[in-house]
C-alpha cells in the first residue's frame, strides 16, 4: 500500500494539465476570433466613413489581422513552455533566408507600399497600366492589384508591374474633354453646319459651359471638310455624352439639309480618236 501510494503521488496532476491545455486552447480560439472580428470591424468602419480611402483598407486589414494572430501564437507557445526568445531569433533568421529566396515577392510588397503611400491609383478609379491592360481598380493587396475590365473580366497584376508601368488615370480629374470629328461636303453650307453643331452642344444638359465648348474646322480631305466638336463633361458622364453626341450630331446635320459626305472621284472620258491623233503626231 505504501508503494502504491507513492506511485500515485508521483503522477502529475491530471486536472491541472487539463486546465492548462484548456486555457491555452481558449487563448488560441479567442485570439483568432478577435483577429477576425477586428478585421471585419475595420472594414465596416472604412465603409461607413467618407474620410478613409478604401484603397488602403485591404492591406491595413491584413497587416492588423496577422499581427494579432502572431501575438496570439507566441502567447500560446509561451504557455506550452516553448522559449519564445529563441523562437523569435530562429524566425528572424528564417525570415532573412526566405526573403533572399523571395526577392521578387518582397519587391511586390515594397511596390504595394509605394502605391498606398503615393496613391497614383485608388479603388474605384478607371486606369490604364501601360501595355498591361485597363480597368477599374478593385483592390490593392500586399503583393497584387486587382482590376475589373469593362467587360467584367478580372485582372490580377503584380504590384511591381503596376508601379513600374506608365499609369493613365481617367478618373482622377473631375472633368474630361471629348472630341468628335464630323465631315461636311465641300458643296454644302459650312457655316450652317457649324451653327447647327454649336446649337446642339449649347442645348445639351450634360456639357459644361466652363471650359466653353468649341466647334472648329480641323482639316481638308479629298471630298470632305472635317469639323471637330470639342466639349467638356463630368468624368462619370463622359461616355454617356460621347455616345449621345455620336448619335445626335449626324441627325442634326441631316435635319439642317446637309448631306452625308461620301468619297467622290472625278472621271474624265477622252475620245478614242483623240488618242489615235496623239499617237500619230508622236
Amino acid at each position: 500500500m505504501e508503494q502504491l501510494q507513492a506511485f500515485w503521488s508521483g503522477l502529475p496532476d491530471l486536472s491541472g494539465i487539463v486546465i492548462h491545455f484548456g486555457v491555452t486552447l481558449a487563448i488560441l480560439v479567442i485570439g483568432w476570433a478577435v483577429s477576425n472580428l477586428l478585421g471585419r470591424w475595420m472594414r465596416h468602419i472604412a465603409d461607413r466613413s467618407a474620410r478613409i480611402d478604401p484603397t488602403i483598407v485591404p492591406m491595413i486589414r491584413s497587416v492588423t489581422v496577422w499581427a494579432v494572430r502572431i501575438v496570439v501564437l507566441l502567447a500560446v507557445l509561451a504557455r506550452l513552455g516553448v522559449q519564445t526568445a529563441s523562437l523569435v531569433a530562429m524566425l528572424g533568421a528564417s525570415a532573412l533566408a526566405i526573403g533572399l529566396a523571395l526577392q521578387g515577392t518582397l519587391q511586390n510588397f515594397a511596390a504595394g507600399i509605394m502605391l498606398l503611400v503615393l496613391r497614383p491609383v485608388r479603388a474605384g478609379e478607371f486606369v490604364s497600366i501601360g501595355s498591361q491592360g485597363s480597368g477599374t481598380v478593385d483592390e490593392i493587396g500586399l503583393f497584387m492589384t486587382r482590376f475589373v475590365q469593362v467587360d467584367g473580366i478580372q485582372i490580377l497584376l503584380p504590384n511591381t508591374l503596376v508601379w513600374g508601368s506608365p499609369i493613365t488615370n481617367y478618373s482622377r480629374n473631375k472633368t474630361r474633354r471629348l472630341d468628335i470629328m464630323l465631315g461636311v461636303r465641300y458643296d454644302d453650307d459650312l457655316e450652317a453646319a457649324l451653327a447647327t453643331l454649336r446649337s446642339l452642344i449649347d442645348r445639351h444638359d450634360d456639357i459644361l459651359a466652363d471650359p466653353a465648348p468649341q466647334v472648329m474646322v480641323m482639316e481638308y480631305r479629298d471630298s470632305t471638310i472635317m469639323v471637330n466638336v470639342r466639349a467638356w463633361a463630368l468624368a462619370e458622364k463622359y461616355w454617356d455624352v460621347y455616345f449621345d453626341l455620336q448619335r445626335r450630331a449626324p441627325q442634326a446635320l441631316r435635319q439642317a439639309g446637309l448631306r452625308t459626305p461620301i468619297p467622290l472621284r472625278e472621271v474624265q472620258s477622252i475620245p478614242v480618236s483623240s488618242q489615235k491623233d496623239k499617237t500619230v503626231n508622236a
